[in-house]
């Protein structure tokens, strides 16, 4: 179907129920209306009217596993209703992509070798992606599109991973009958973060993005993640994920995101290990005295923040499993509180007059009292707070959030069914 029917299509609302399944909101739906219209429009303007298809990836919440993936551990991830979106049109040879306002680079699907200038650009990213399917024996081929998202940029929702999964499962879409498994395309999105972007990141950013719904990941063997569906609806438990930025600052914050992997590796090392996922936590406890004379006692806090949230995470997806909301929410609070008192992600010491994470927690702690529960979000430092919240109070929470930390600051979401996804 061309690009100006489709809109005619969402114009005349044919496609409401559809957005009722893929965003988990009926009160999005106007909103989604526009926004695919919008996107339409633009791509029309850039290429003319043809025959499209449209593609999304969702953005993604840690849920629980704070800082235990680049340890081996375990998370449990969700994706949510903010994604990025596609209106494609197949060309032969060449891969062309206006995301936004930024005007792409054309790549060649003949030309998919690692270049050293392009590191740290959506082109990497693209090519990286073509080369990883092509590695794989996947067919690719060339397309233009247009690309708009609403995943937030810095909020540790994974803007660039819903990227990379967007593109891959336009590829599986296109070229590849939508045959090609979606943990394959994280694998992939990963392999173009790492290699062509020049970004070390882990494969729990893509998996969230490209999978849907809740999910557990065992990163036991990181060539070979473990990853399942936790099988639950969770708009059963009447609870909305709010996402409250406090608008702090990541400026100068790289030593305090290092400093983590590498004082609990310095615990694995005391043992011979490379990592903390092969120590034992009753032969860590019985050598506490001795570890702490070698690393220092922040290392130890951070070592049983690890091994305590790591058995936190196969709780959190058994509470799920067999619908115990409310110890769900008592775990969270738990994650929450290691993360403040032994993991120490919520404020930075170099900077102690600046803690506009303990405030949100503390605020967020105080407005909800027993209508949800929250606690620091993604990497911590600065940033965001993650809350499960009451629906029937998530109004006043956000009107109480925005008060402190600005209009717009509290992003109410909800977990979605849909990963990486050819709408239509």
């Amino acid at each position: 179907m061309k690009a100006l029917e489709v809109r005619k299509q969402f114009e005349q609302r044919v496609h409401d129920d559809l957005l009722v399944d893929l965003y988990e909101d009926h009160s999005l739906v106007e909103y989604q209306n526009h926004r695919y219209i919008n996107a339409l429009d633009r791509f029309v303007s850039l290429y003319d009217d043809c025959e499209v298809e449209m593609y999304s990836a969702a953005g993604r919440s840690e849920v629980g596993g704070n800082h235990t993936d680049h340890q081996h551990g375990c998370v449990l991830a969700a994706s949510i209703n903010l994604d990025a979106i596609a209106v494609v049109t197949k060309q032969s040879g060449k891969v062309k992509v206006v995301s936004d306002s930024f005007d792409i680079d054309e790549i060649d699907i003949n030309e998919l070798d690692k270049r050293e200038h392009e590191e740290g650009t959506s082109e990497a990213l693209i090519r990286g992606v073509l080369a990883g399917l092509k590695n794989e024996g996947y067919n690719i081929e060339g397309f233009k599109a247009f690309i708009t998202s609403d995943v937030l940029m810095g909020a540790g929702l994974s803007s660039s991973a819903a990227f990379e999964v967007l593109i891959g499962t336009i590829l599986s879409g296109l070229y590849n009958d939508m045959a090609i498994d979606m943990v394959t395309i994280a694998k992939v999105g990963q392999y173009a973060e790492n290699v062509y972007f020049g970004k070390p990141c882990g494969l729990m950013d893509q998996c969230a993005c490209a999978v849907g719904g809740l999910i557990s990941i065992d990163f036991d063997n990181p060539a070979q993640p473990v990853v399942e569906k936790v099988d639950v609806d969770f708009s059963t438990f009447n609870h909305s994920l709010c996402i409250v930025d406090t608008k702090g600052s990541h400026a100068d914050l790289t030593d305090e995101y290092a400093a983590v992997p590498f004082e609990m590796k310095s615990v694995a090392k005391f043992f011979g290990k490379e990592v903390l996922r092969d120590v034992s936590p009753c032969l860590f406890m019985k050598k506490l005295p001795e570890i702490r004379e070698k690393v220092g006692d922040r290392a130890i806090l951070r070592a049983i923040h690890f091994f305590e949230e790591n058995e936190r995470v196969k709780a959190l997806v058994d509470a799920l499993n067999h619908h115990r909301f409310e110890e769900f929410m008592c775990l969270i609070k738990c994650s929450g509180n290691s993360s403040f008192k032994y993991l120490q992600n919520v404020f930075s010491v170099k900077d102690t007059n600046h803690q506009s994470v303990s405030v949100a927690l503390a605020v967020s702690e105080l407005t909800l009292g027993k209508l949800g529960v929250s606690r620091v979000h993604g990497g911590g430092f600065a940033g965001t707070i993650q809350a499960f919240v009451d629906n029937e109070f998530v109004a006043e929470y956000k009107t109480k959030m925005e008060k402190v930390f600005g209009e717009g600051s509290c992003h109410v979401l909800r977990v979605r069914k849909y990963g990486g996804k050819k709408v239509l």
